[in-house]
């Protein structure tokens, strides 16, 4: 007898939304592996900025972004805060993908077929496995669209930029809230407007507002939801 594959969960939802922070809490109760997505894109974006390329040059930040070695663990944490450790070419970059320079230009590097192209392949590997939590902008349309579970969780504009001010300040950066918010605005715009693999929810997908909701709650709610799709399957 083969053994069963275990459940794999699509998250989306854009920036700031909190489907990070609820997707690793899902993962840690179930066990599951934890797969933010948005990292590889701010990994290649960072790998781009890093060798001085042009992230507006297509080509060639499509290509550099083929080459890279990217892994991305949920376990052995650093006790600094981190949900994940990203190591790119085996360089711990968990913060550096952070930055403003790269919040400000993920979102062009992402646009890009042939980048969305080589991260999706990645990330598929790993939701053949089972057992995994994928968090994004395009897992329930695009990465996983089998997926037996997924989620669409977003917020307020407002209250995703205060979210992000609040995460610039435990970081050291000094950090504008109004300059945040247009950015955040900004990203929404670009993410769901692209040509390739739009930011949207998967007809299928459950939506949920985390505004001023508290994540126990929110993660009560898709437990029950988790549970009911097993005894189903």
């Amino acid at each position: 007898m083969t053994q069963k594959q275990g459940m794999t969960i699509a998250i989306d939802g854009p920036a700031a939304s909190g489907k990070t922070t609820v997707g690793k809490k899902l993962a840690d109760l179930l066990n599951y592996l934890f797969l933010d997505t948005g990292c590889m894109y701010r990994a290649a974006t960072l790998a781009a900025l890093k060798n001085d390329i042009d992230v507006h040059d297509e080509t060639a930040v499509t290509e550099h972004a083929k080459t890279i070695d990217l892994i991305i663990n949920s376990t052995d944490l650093v006790e600094d805060g981190r949900l994940y450790t990203v190591l790119l070419n085996g360089e711990d970059v968990t913060w550096d993908i952070r930055t403003p320079a790269v919040d400000a230009n993920v979102s062009q590097v992402s646009k890009y077929l042939g980048v969305r192209n080589e991260m999706v392949k990645r990330q598929r590997e790993y939701g053949r496995k089972g057992n995994v939590i994928m968090v994004g902008r395009d897992i329930g349309t695009i990465v996983l669209p089998d997926a037996p579970l997924k989620l669409y969780i977003t917020a307020t504009a407002e209250e995703r930029a205060q979210r992000r001010w609040q995460d610039r300040q435990m970081q050291g950066h000094e950090a504008s809230f109004d300059i945040i918010l247009e950015d955040v605005i900004r990203r929404d715009n670009i993410d769901s407007q692209r040509k390739h693999s739009p930011l949207k929810p998967a007809a299928d997908a459950i939506e949920i507002d985390t505004t001023q909701q508290s994540v126990d709650l929110i993660i009560k709610q898709i437990m029950t939801m988790i549970q009911e799709k097993q005894e189903v399957h």
